[in-house]
């Protein structure tokens, strides 16, 4: 048995997760699991349809992008997820879909606001919308430098990754990391729900207000902050 078949047995049920979820497409997603004591992460391999995919198949790569174990090629999102396991401690899961809603505000250009107490429960901020990339960095290595473009976006705007688990990349689509890659999908599911409430709050009311700050404050903390009650 490969030493990595944990990680491969965790990328294949955190990808299982997605078209359950309705987050996917065909194959327009993928999750990877990472181990950091190993330096490796397991992703799904690309452009194979989900109901094909066994724990076997997935893509063992190093976090400079370069395949470790496997047969196939991996996700073509491969080196973002690299860059972003090199740079950021503390993720051990990354999930990048092309979800409906929450890619429409990306292809929009625009954060997603705080409108209510769903979105204020994970973060207390707008989920951030990156900016595209430039024409040299688009010609360029492509996957690459949007690791960096959600790193930079980051940086730039005083954000804290592991505090603000998501990120809309512009013209692009959302991607989504945690302490696991369960953790990953489950803000990937929230970031499409958040997503969609927005947009049906400024179809009712274009000029919605934003939600309060004691409101977001309050929400966040119940379940987040030192005295923290929800949950058992």
């Amino acid at each position: 048995m490969s030493k990595y078949q944990h990680i491969k047995q965790k990328a294949y049920e955190a990808n299982m997760q997605l078209p359950k979820l309705g987050l996917v497409l065909f194959t327009f997603g993928n999750v990877s699991a990472a181990d950091r004591e190993l330096g490796v992460f397991a992703i799904k391999p690309s452009g194979v349809p989900y109901d094909e995919l066994t724990p076997e198949k997935m893509v063992i790569v190093d976090f400079d992008g370069n395949t470790i174990e496997g047969d196939l090629r991996p996700s073509s999102d491969t080196k973002t997820h690299a860059v972003l396991y090199k740079h950021w401690d503390g993720i051990n899961g990354i999930v990048h879909t092309h979800s409906t809603y929450a890619t429409a505000w990306a292809q929009a250009q625009r954060c997603i606001p705080v409108f209510g107490t769903t979105h204020a429960d994970h973060l207390t901020v707008d989920v951030p919308c990156a900016p595209p990339m430039s024409d040299e960095l688009i010609a360029g290595d492509y996957e690459y430098q949007t690791g960096h473009q959600i790193i930079n976006h980051f940086k730039e705007n005083d954000l804290d990754h592991q505090e603000v688990e998501m990120i809309l990349v512009g013209n692009h689509a959302p991607f989504t990391w945690g302490k696991t890659a369960e953790k990953a999908v489950y803000n990937s599911a929230v970031l499409e729900a958040v997503a969609h409430m927005a947009h049906l709050t400024e179809q009712i009311d274009n000029y919605a207000p934003r939600l309060k700050d004691s409101l977001i404050k309050k929400h966040y903390e119940r379940k987040h902050g030192p005295d923290s009650y929800y949950g058992q």
